[in-house]
């Protein structure tokens, strides 16, 4: 359910816990309340209308994270790939379709007349990829760490997160994205959705077991979502 407080849209979930908790998520600012199941919407709507302006002060500060500028896939446009950037060199060739890191530049070798949308999905595809790729050792290590096994992982761009976990299924879906930021950033969400076959929720037991199986685990969600986001809006 959703609420509206000084003009902020509030979404509200009443849960089997002790205490409310209050999140603004970044990057774009999304207002959650999760609060005791037995609370009323009443009581909820005071919490939140005494907080509005700790909300507010962590919105504006969201609103000041560096977008990146819309991608038109050219010579000499920076790309990143964990955390690295490189300049993009566009050949253009009647030779198979490629990507290829060479130095500080990354190399794309596409058909001759290729718009740019043609462009983004061979983009699109090869960080996907680097992300499947990446995350084979971090499974074997992680699901071993925390004792849980997943049935599965999927990795596909996404306009809102960064990453999701199905605790029924056991399944988990990662971003295409993550391959632009540091790798320590793909292990932290790694963890996160891993965490949540044990614990679906963000709460107290959640946040333990974070603390427990990952101790710097705050430090790399400050440090992902301190980087620049793709130019369309992004929650997680």
């Amino acid at each position: 359910m959703q609420i509206t407080v000084g003009g902020i849209a509030v979404d509200v979930v009443l849960k089997d816990i002790k205490n409310v908790h209050l999140s603004v998520h970044p990057p774009t600012g999304r207002v959650t309340i999760a609060a005791p199941a037995h609370m009323s919407m009443d009581t909820v709507r005071l919490f939140a209308i005494a907080k509005v302006g700790w909300i507010r002060q962590q919105q504006d500060k969201l609103n000041q994270q560096e977008r990146e500028t819309p991608r038109e896939f050219l010579s000499r446009e920076s790309h990143y790939v964990w955390g690295e950037r490189y300049l993009m060199k566009v050949i253009e060739s009647d030779a198979p379709l490629a990507i290829e890191l060479k130095h500080s530049r990354m190399v794309l070798q596409i058909r001759p007349g290729m718009d740019s949308e043609k462009k983004k999905e061979l983009l699109d595809g090869w960080y996907r990829e680097l992300v499947r790729e990446a995350i084979k050792p971090l499974l074997t290590t992680w699901e071993q760490r925390i004792g849980v096994k997943s049935n599965g992982v999927s990795v596909r761009r996404m306009k809102t997160k960064w990453g999701s976990c199905n605790p029924t299924a056991k399944t988990i879906l990662l971003n295409t994205d993550l391959a632009k930021k540091p790798r320590e950033c793909l292990e932290y969400i790694v963890v996160h959705e891993l965490v949540h076959l044990l614990e679906p929720t963000h709460n107290e037991r959640f946040i333990k077991l974070m603390d427990q199986h990952m101790p710097k685990w705050q430090s790399h969600r400050q440090l992902l979502n301190s980087l620049p986001v793709r130019h369309e809006s992004w929650d997680y």
